[in-house]
């Protein structure tokens, strides 16, 4: 099964070293690695050149954000799976990629997805996630329950439901899943740490605004009744709100 990691980048020397390393100390060998980079003025692409691997194909050049920078990827992609990373996020460890697709039937092309750490950016542990063993759509409704660090997307996926929108700044990973919420593949979810999530990117310290694009684009995939779908975004913004309150208490 080859798989195809994307990494969508924009000055990022400080962490795209050990990024690109952590992909291509895999022991799982039949992948490619896709850089994406959207004109980087600092020295990303020296780095880049630098790593001089067989198996990592880049470009450099400007986009109309990350939506376009991701569906650049997928054009180049050969892979059965497509995996998105970030600047600064990658493999916690060598085994994690062989260990996740380890013993899986994948005959009907499920969704294949791992649980993901958050860290600072100094990469210490924030938290680790926790996905369902048996995933449920419905989950959705609330939130991303899909990390997208650990996410692997069958690259039939994206031929059947589009590319990212680019009209989302925050969510389109979200959108893109919530795009096939009525006719939903199979989904395997395997209860180990796959990535890291490194916690300065474009959404950091901006959860309203992400609660809102969510609520949006839940509107616009018709996921769930308005109603029930006003309530949702109401209760999250609630949520939101107490657990500010007990943090700065």
């Amino acid at each position: 099964m080859r798989l195809s990691i994307i990494i969508v980048i924009f000055n990022g020397e400080k962490h795209i070293n050990k990024t690109i390393k952590s992909i291509l100390n895999q022991n799982y060998k039949d992948f490619e690695l896709i850089i994406i980079d959207g004109g980087s003025t600092d020295n990303t692409i020296e780095i880049i050149k630098r790593l001089n691997s067989p198996m990592i194909r880049w470009i450099s050049e400007p986009d109309k954000g990350i939506s376009d920078a991701f569906n650049k990827g997928i054009k180049l992609a050969t892979g059965d799976y497509i995996n998105f990373q970030g600047d600064g996020d990658g493999f916690i460890n060598s085994n994690s990629i062989s260990d996740l697709f380890t013993n899986l039937d994948l005959k009907e092309r499920p969704i294949v997805c791992g649980n993901i750490q958050r860290i600072d950016i100094k990469g210490n542990l924030l938290y680790k996630t926790k996905i369902n063993k048996r995933f449920n759509k419905k989950s959705l409704l609330f939130k991303m329950s899909l990390p997208h660090q650990g996410l692997f997307i069958p690259k039939e996926f994206f031929a059947k439901h589009g590319e990212f929108d680019l009209n989302n700044k925050y969510c389109m990973d979200y959108e893109l899943l919530l795009r096939a919420f009525h006719d939903f593949p199979k989904v395997i979810t395997k209860d180990l740490v796959v990535s890291n999530w490194r916690a300065d990117g474009l959404g950091e310290g901006k959860t309203l605004e992400i609660l809102k694009e969510y609520h949006k684009i839940k509107l616009k995939n018709k996921v769930a009744s308005k109603p029930s779908l006003v309530v949702i975004h109401i209760y999250s913004i609630f949520k939101y709100y107490l657990k500010s309150f007990f943090k700065n208490f």
